[in-house]
């Protein structure tokens, strides 16, 4: 009873210790490309800060270059400055809503009933100005989404056999653990009542 006690203590402590040390990750991944017509779709843009305590002021400008336009006739058509997201006079007014997050290293927009006119180049451009107390150091980068508006949703082959193995793999996963643990706790009872017999 006691070895049973003991290694729920120390099962215990290990996960305080891990929960204490994890913390939220920035993950920079692409975009979707391919877009439902009459859907919304979100323009995934991630421009991850290596260091959370410093304060930057942030400035995200998104622009639209149709397939068959050289990238000189580039349209701008969001901007966010000074804490607002707001959008530009032009094809995409009223149809542009900010999905980023409140730490702005998710800077991304949605846009809502895409058309057959949406299909083309996206530019996610960020420009952070860090905040020192003697320099203001600059970082920029760009993103490009490439996008293909479909008639309909079509689920890639790739996509689904992957999926399907991850499930399975899960449930393997799930009852080689089930296994595991039904195995430990019997060697443990053992081991509790063979301490118990040699008290006696």
């Amino acid at each position: 009873m006691v070895t049973q006690t003991r290694v729920h203590l120390q099962t215990l402590a290990l996960l305080i210790c891990v929960v204490h040390l994890s913390r939220p990750v920035c993950v920079e991944i692409p975009s979707e490309t391919n877009a439902v017509l009459g859907k919304s779709m979100k323009l995934t843009c991630i421009s991850c800060m290596k260091r959370d305590e410093i304060k930057s002021e942030t400035r995200v400008n998104w622009y639209y270059i149709p397939n068959k336009d050289i990238p000189s006739n580039k349209t701008h058509i969001y901007k966010y400055v000074v804490d607002s997201p707001f959008e530009v006079d032009g094809s995409f007014k009223g149809r542009l809503a900010w999905n980023g997050s409140q730490d702005l290293q998710d800077i991304s927009i949605r846009i809502i009933n895409v058309t057959y006119n949406d299909s083309g180049i996206y530019e996610c451009n960020v420009h952070r100005q860090f905040k020192f107390d003697y320099f203001k150091p600059s970082f920029s980068t760009t993103r490009v989404i490439k996008l293909k508006v479909k008639a309909k949703a079509t689920g890639e082959t790739a996509a689904l056999y992957s999926e399907i193995m991850m499930y399975v793999l899960l449930v393997c996963l799930t009852l080689w653990l089930l296994v595991e643990m039904v195995y430990c706790y019997r060697k443990i009872s053992k081991s509790d009542e063979q301490a118990q017999d040699t008290a006696y």
